[in-house]
């Protein structure tokens, strides 16, 4: 029986973004992505063929693989002008809820992995963020604002209950009394409601949850393992009765897939609590615009044409437009249109009134090891 190494086929042309070779769905069972096609920045392509065999049936299933990192710095800034945060940590790299939509896989083609498959099951731990938090946070001059948790991949995702990283960032920001916006589509984060209502309490904690669906059926073919939707609104619940601020996205907004749903997310979302709630049209950029139509090709394949005619005509006729200030809602009729919709729905529940900033004035830097010992020199 031929190896598994001598399945794969290289090739020394540069790699062309053509249709990626179809994964048998036995070995991707429970994942978001059909395929696992090189990153944009890999000289090489490679797939496996089968050799006559039959040596495809015993290639093993994508399991999740865990890797370390230790990072040599845990906060990112930005300057983005259409976001609402210029510093955000983020605990792993991937995310195992397999999302076939979500705009970080192409973050994946950075590590040399693919913004496909490899994105949901080669993930890794920044095993050393929260001691690395404290040491930026105590460098003189540092200045305080909102930092966010969850921006590029989920801080509450399935791993989160064995390696507890997003549980020590936020046990160092609320011994630091600094502020801090949570996004995340997992009920997880009700289990540190014991650090967050604290912080809540003091104006320096809210949370975001996003709810793409009330259909568990298209919840599950979308974020194969991301919470239902039901255990979402009942961490909304939980969250609010905490006394935690909480923000519901609907996001994303997937033109003839959810888009129906929108007035039903936000009045389940009133109902279980949420104060406010924001939105975010598809976003297809780099890799992600193939992955999404393979997806629709498997799961909804009569409607491929139709959400991609109506994703193109949000985006100036392109599968995706990164233009500031248009990238997150789009533009043209249809675009327009829902931001209407968003806008009188949320008006109708009360929702997005007025909204205290967080808290900046109570942060106290953390000490240093020694530092206690020159006020004795």
């Amino acid at each position: 029986m031929a190896s598994t190494a001598s399945l794969l086929t290289y090739t020394d042309d540069p790699v062309v973004h053509e249709a990626a070779p179809d994964i048998a769905p036995e070995r991707r069972r429970g994942r978001g992505a059909r395929t696992n096609a090189a990153g944009r920045f890999e000289p090489y392509a490679r797939a496996a063929e089968d050799d006559g065999w039959d040596s495809l049936a015993d290639l093993p299933p994508f399991k999740t693989e865990i890797s370390y990192e230790t990072a040599r710095k845990i906060i990112t800034r930005n300057q983005s002008p259409d976001i609402s945060f210029d510093r955000s940590i983020n605990p792993y790299r991937g995310c195992e809820h397999g999302c076939v939509y979500c705009f970080a896989r192409p973050s994946h083609s950075y590590l040399g992995l693919s913004p496909g498959l490899d994105f949901e099951s080669k993930l890794t731990v920044k095993s050393n963020a929260a001691a690395l938090l404290e040491k930026e946070l105590a460098q003189p001059g540092y200045e305080v604002r909102t930092m966010a948790l969850g921006t590029n991949t989920d801080p509450y995702q399935p791993i989160e209950r064995q390696y507890r990283v997003t549980r020590s960032v936020l046990e160092v920001l609320a011994r630091s009394n600094h502020p801090v916006g949570i996004v995340t589509k997992s009920a997880l984060v009700t289990r540190d409601i014991d650090i967050l209502a604290p912080m809540a309490a003091k104006g320096l904690a809210r949370v975001a949850l996003s709810i793409t669906t009330l259909d568990p059926k298209l919840a599950r073919d979308l974020e194969p393992r991301a919470p239902t939707p039901a255990k979402r609104l009942e961490a909304v619940r939980q969250l609010s009765e905490a006394g935690i601020p909480v923000t519901v996205m609907v996001a994303p907004i997937i033109p003839a897939l959810n888009d129906e749903e929108i007035e039903r997310v936000l009045d389940a979302a009133k109902a279980a609590g949420a104060v406010s709630a924001g939105y975010v049209l598809l976003r297809l950029p780099y890799e992600i615009k193939d992955l999404f139509q393979e997806w629709l090709a498997e799961h909804r394949p009569q409607r491929l044409k139709h959400v991609m005619s109506l994703v193109r005509s949000t985006r100036g006729g392109k599968d995706y437009e990164a233009e500031w200030g248009k990238r997150m809602i789009g533009d043209g009729v249809y675009a327009w249109t829902i931001g209407r919709r968003f806008e009188l729905a949320t008006r109708r529940l009360g929702l997005n009134g007025e909204r205290k900033p967080l808290r900046k004035d109570l942060f106290a830097a953390p000490t240093q090891p020694g530092e206690q010992l020159r006020l004795f020199s």
